[in-house]
């Protein structure tokens, strides 16, 4: 059985060869096994994100699951500004975007920081990092590769990716407050974040449509957003996310598309209530305790013959600080706790730090073959 087959199987509640094995990996790891500056990979797409992944996903043998970031310019997609380098030395480079106004180049009032063995900080304030609003001086952005884009890429990356893995595209939110700001603005001023989630609704069902209309279609959409409860009360998660996602999942269901939440951090009370109010497919990463609040064992037997669940080996003590033995108990734990009677997939509580040895990643993917069956 392939790796996209397998994972086909669990979405659709089937039992496949054995427990599909999907640590995430979808940043730092790829970035690091290119062996270049990570701004070769984020800033200057050579390679882009997607194939350092697809790359790693090979050479691991894991079973691919890829967010594909992509863009429609007939929805409007489409980032008009232009990039320019303001500083860079041997550790960083950082860039500030820029938009022609009536023949006045009006910059962006934050900044992209790019390191060499890092991924970026983007959003930065320029104050923050000792820049003026305007900067002093610029070297426009060159060297940046090629790639096919809008469907296109979604075809081009489909392709790559072959039978080892699945392809998502976001389509939906679980998130409307990303910022501490964003906090203080929504207590004082409510009706404009009612607002901005009617509009962003509007938009993702407009999305949803382009997305089904494709001759290529992804397999699975994509409609979570990292801490969900981080920054946002369940009060406000039901006010402006649920929304959104109980929409999503809906055409994704009658689509028959399986949809996905991916939010770290605290996400127990999440899980209940897109298991019992939404038509959502799988959650992950479902982050045990200090940085989640997640019982795998509990989970499973409240919610798992509605949700495929996702994880969650602890990514620092685990996979980054412990042994290979460390790795196999744990894995064996998870699927102890959640694999009978199917829909769940072997995964880790969230991205896998840059210097994550290889052989433990190899280890959650030899237990998972040999241990994992149903």
């Amino acid at each position: 059985m392939t790796s996209r087959e397998r994972l086909l199987k669990v979405f659709s509640r089937e039992i496949p060869d054995h427990v599909p094995v999907t640590p995430d990996i979808s940043n730092m790891i790829p970035a690091r096994r290119t062996k270049k500056p990570f701004w070769d990979i984020y800033l200057f797409q050579d390679p882009p994100l997607w194939k350092a992944y697809i790359d790693s996903v090979k050479y691991f043998g894991i079973d691919g699951f890829l967010n594909l970031r992509i863009s429609f310019d007939d929805l409007g997609e489409k980032d008009t500004s232009t990039e320019a380098i303001i500083f860079r030395n041997d550790e960083r480079i950082i860039t500030q975007k820029y938009r022609n106004i009536e023949d006045r180049k009006v910059w962006s009032e934050t900044a992209t920081v790019y390191y060499r063995y890092n991924p970026p900080a983007a959003g930065v304030k320029l104050h923050s990092i000792g820049f003026p609003e305007v900067p002093d001086s610029y070297e426009e952005l060159t060297g940046v590769k090629e790639w096919p884009q809008g469907e296109s890429l979604l075809k081009y990356v489909k392709d790559y990716m072959g039978e080892h893995g699945v392809l998502g595209v976001t389509c939906g939110t679980t998130k409307l407050v990303h910022t501490e700001e964003q906090i203080y603005d929504y207590y004082d001023n409510p009706k404009k974040y009612v607002e901005l989630r009617d509009q962003t609704l509007k938009y993702f069902i407009k999305r949803f449509d382009k997305l089904i209309s494709l001759e290529v279609k992804p397999d699975l959409i994509m409609t979570g957003y990292s801490g969900t409860l981080i920054h946002q009360t369940p009060d406000m998660f039901r006010e402006l996310g649920l929304p959104i996602v109980k929409k999503m999942t809906a055409l994704a269901k009658e689509h028959s598309i399986p949809s996905h939440v991916h939010s770290c951090g605290p996400e127990k009370l999440l899980v209940k209530i897109l298991a019992e109010e939404t038509d959502l497919t799988m959650i992950d990463p479902l982050e045990i305790p200090p940085m989640g609040d997640c019982n795998l064992r509990l989970l499973k037997e409240l919610y798992g013959k509605k949700l495929v669940l996702k994880g969650n080996l602890h990514t620092t003590n685990i996979m980054l600080n412990g042994s290979v033995e460390d790795v196999a108990r744990e894995s064996r734990k998870a699927i102890d706790e959640a694999a009978e009677g199917g829909g769940f997939i072997l995964s880790t509580g969230d991205q896998c730090g840059r210097d994550t040895p290889d052989e433990n990643i190899f280890e959650m993917i030899r237990t998972a073959k040999i241990y994992g069956r149903y």
